[in-house]
């Protein structure tokens, strides 16, 4: 047998076990019993329960603000109010550092 040959009796294998496998799946299938739709019980058949399954609301968080912690310390600025933060307070003025010597060159060693 060639290896092509073997190639086609591979992939025909193949094609009939997929073949057979459906049709076991469409047998199951046609042969299952049919369902039907779910429907509330009546009132009379006394299906229990009832109510709410909800839980009731989780009690509320307190809002921001309040009485201050016992170590809280005032800030000296305020977050409110127009302008930058960083506009309100004098920074030191920066010194400029330029290196006073001039480069020379060393001779070159041959």
């Amino acid at each position: 047998m060639t290896p092509d040959q073997e190639l086609v009796l591979l992939f025909g294998a193949l094609h009939l076990v997929a073949l057979v496998f459906a049709c076991v799946l469409f047998w199951m299938f046609m042969r299952s019993d049919t369902v039907d739709p779910w429907q509330p019980p009546d009132e009379d058949e006394g299906g229990g329960g009832g109510g709410n399954d909800r839980l009731s609301d989780p009690p509320r968080r307190p809002g921001p603000g309040g009485v201050p912690l016992p170590d809280a310390v005032q800030s000296s600025e305020r977050f409110r109010g127009p302008g930058r933060l960083a506009d309100r307070r004098q920074w030191p003025v920066r010194r400029e550092h330029r290196p006073e010597r001039t480069p020379h060159r060393t001779p070159e060693r041959v």
